[in-house]
């Protein structure tokens, strides 16, 4: 599939195109990566090959067809209202799908937009206003005191804790979640995260809970045998995609994700879902931290803390002890039987967790973990 066209509104950086090659010529003059991309997206190749995040195991190349991330595109451009002439911000990394959708949105769309270099900053010396920008998590937390600046905002790559959304619920800026994956192009769901009395564009009034995801356009979505997410979405996939994602289905096409089934820990009997614990947790730990199970002999597997912290103090021990205690939405399970401590997770390429790689390294190197 030759794609030779795209949309008459499209512009880069302010600039204006008549033709492929001049869209081309001017993206070789600021980035080796997006001329690359865009050479490989005009070209008369029918897929795209991206890479996955890691997030959930090795990262792999794999091949999205052209046609399919368009119609993503165009799902996007639906459900939030985003036409032609849109002013939109790009700063995540062409290098994975959610930088290159970014890109694909504008030419298909005839959006305005502008492209900046990756940064946790994003919105430092920024005075432009924007219509659309996506963000990951930390970029979020960097950016609360410019959100005016974007009038809707998406964001990827992590959770967003209760702490960030307490910060971003006085905002002008209407702040989504998204779910979804490479192989989904991206998103096939989003969450609101504040300006809760506002209505859905697609005319279904937001439940006030958190939690709740909203499939896009022409996405189907049921569970399977083990209560994981399926979804059916022919415009972006060919496949039905079985996701390792335990939901629990509110609506034919909305759901609150639990958490990933992989992750579910069974301790004396009892399923816990480490993902909602630790949306507990982070209503009183502000570093990064997340909670495992590890092997008893007594409970099979028992729940553990590890938060990352370079220093660690006797003060700070007691501090967040006391504070677990007293935590109220915990039940008598929930409460971690070990806190660990360690100076830095190891990461994906993407700065998320490896959650497996960073317990391997607490057996590995005990001498670098703290515990009570």
């Amino acid at each position: 599939m030759k794609i030779d066209k795209f949309h008459t509104s499209f512009q880069l950086n302010e600039v204006s195109f008549a033709s492929v090659n001049e869209i081309l010529s001017y993206a070789s003059r600021f980035s080796v990566e997006i001329h690359h991309f865009l050479k490989t997206w005009f070209s008369e190749e029918a897929y795209i090959t991206v890479k996955t995040s890691g997030s959930t195991g090795i990262p792999k190349d794999i091949k999205l067809e052209k046609s399919k991330m368009m119609n993503s595109a165009l799902a996007t451009g639906a459900f939030f209202e985003l036409k032609e002439n849109t002013t939109a911000l790009l700063c995540l990394p062409t290098e994975y799908i959610a930088g290159k959708m970014m890109l694909i949105r504008a030419l298909t769309l005839g959006w305005q937009l502008d492209i900046i270099s990756p940064t946790s900053f994003p919105l430092r010396g920024m005075k432009k206003l924007y219509d659309f920008s996506a963000m990951v998590p930390l970029q979020l937390e960097n950016s609360i005191n410019s959100l005016h600046q974007i009038k809707k905002l998406i964001v990827g790559g992590g959770v967003v804790s209760n702490q960030l959304q307490d910060k971003i619920q006085s905002s002008s800026c209407s702040v989504f979640a998204t779910y979804g994956m490479t192989e989904t192009i991206t998103h096939i769901a989003v969450k609101r995260l504040n300006n809760f009395s506002s209505l859905q564009n697609n005319g279904h009034k937001k439940s006030s809970h958190k939690d709740f995801y909203q499939t896009l356009p022409n996405v189907e979505i049921y569970k399977d045998v083990r209560n994981c997410l399926v979804i059916k979405a022919p415009k972006v996939s060919n496949e039905v995609i079985f996701t390792n994602d335990i939901i629990q289905l509110v609506s034919e096409n909305q759901f609150e994700w639990l958490g990933r089934f992989d992750n579910v820990i069974n301790s004396g009997g009892i399923k816990l879902h480490p993902e909602k614990i630790e949306e507990k947790l982070s209503e009183i730990i502000s570093k990064r931290f997340f909670v495992a199970g590890v092997s008893d002999e007594q409970l099979g597997q028992k729940l553990v803390l590890i938060i990352e912290h370079p220093f660690i103090t006797n003060k700070i021990k007691g501090e967040l002890k006391l504070k677990i205690q007293q935590l109220e939405s915990f039940t008598k399970f929930e409460s971690p039987k070990e806190i660990y401590f360690v100076a830095k997770f190891i990461e994906t390429e993407t700065n998320k967790i490896r959650r497996n790689k960073t317990l391997d390294l607490l057996k590995m190197n005990p001498g670098s973990v703290v515990r009570f």
